[in-house]
């Protein structure tokens, strides 16, 4: 089952306030970006949130999981506590770095 479009919008619509808010659709899940950073994956209408030491005094009472097979563990948020939602997107917004721009590929010249 893929996460659903109103699901990722309502998750959207939780951190409201939190910073700039995008998120991008990824092979039928989603990455949802704060200030450009990826802050929280949304999988199967389930919100995970990386596993680091700015996140785990927030997230001691949330259970863990794996958004999908090969992922690391990562803790589910209960996004219907927005208050919880907003703080845990703001700290990741300022732990994690802006990912680095892919460089784009280039076509192969054909030879003659």
């Amino acid at each position: 089952m893929s996460t659903t479009k109103d699901f990722v919008e309502y998750v959207v619509s939780q951190i409201d306030g939190a910073g700039d808010i995008r998120y991008r659709k990824m092979f039928g899940e989603y990455l949802v970006y704060v200030d450009d950073r990826p802050v929280f994956l949304v999988c199967e209408n389930t919100v995970f949130v990386k596993i680091l030491p700015e996140t785990d005094a927030l997230c001691a009472g949330c259970g863990r999981g794996f958004p999908y097979d090969g992922a690391k563990e990562h803790y589910k948020l209960d996004i219907d506590d927005a208050e919880l939602a907003r703080e845990a997107a703001s700290v990741l917004a300022a732990a994690l770095p802006v990912p680095k721009p892919r460089p784009k590929k280039r076509k192969k010249e054909q030879e003659v």
